[in-house]
């Protein structure tokens, strides 16, 4: 794994505080679109770190919490072990979600 840092220079410290950034980084980190922020840590070493941070609509924040974004690694270890049923309408898989919420869904479904 390559650590070593894709961009490497100085940028002014201007009178209020402001620090731009070269284009190719802010491009690059997605930091050009709107609402993009910086999170700054400073570190007891005396170094500051700044991370992208790009804002999460309001109406999409569930998705983003720890315990939904649990499940969601739970599902792709089920994905990538071919753990899954594929249903050929919704009929049938209506069905199934019904059969899940009663507990009586076969463990040992088809899988393709």
């Amino acid at each position: 794994m390559d650590t070593k840092p894709r961009y490497h220079g100085y940028v002014s410290l201007q009178r209020r505080g402001l620090v731009a950034l070269p284009a190719e980084v802010r491009q690059r980190m997605h930091l050009d679109e709107p609402g993009a922020q910086l999170e700054v840590t400073e570190r007891e070493d005396g170094v500051l770190e700044l991370r992208a941070a790009l804002p999460v609509p309001a109406e999409q924040a569930w998705f983003w919490t720890q315990s939904w974004q649990e499940r969601e690694r739970e599902v792709e270890v089920h994905v990538a072990a071919g753990e899954l049923t594929i249903h050929d309408d919704v009929t049938d898989f209506l069905a199934h979600v019904d059969d899940v919420a009663d507990g009586s869904a076969d463990s040992d479904s088809d899988s393709e």
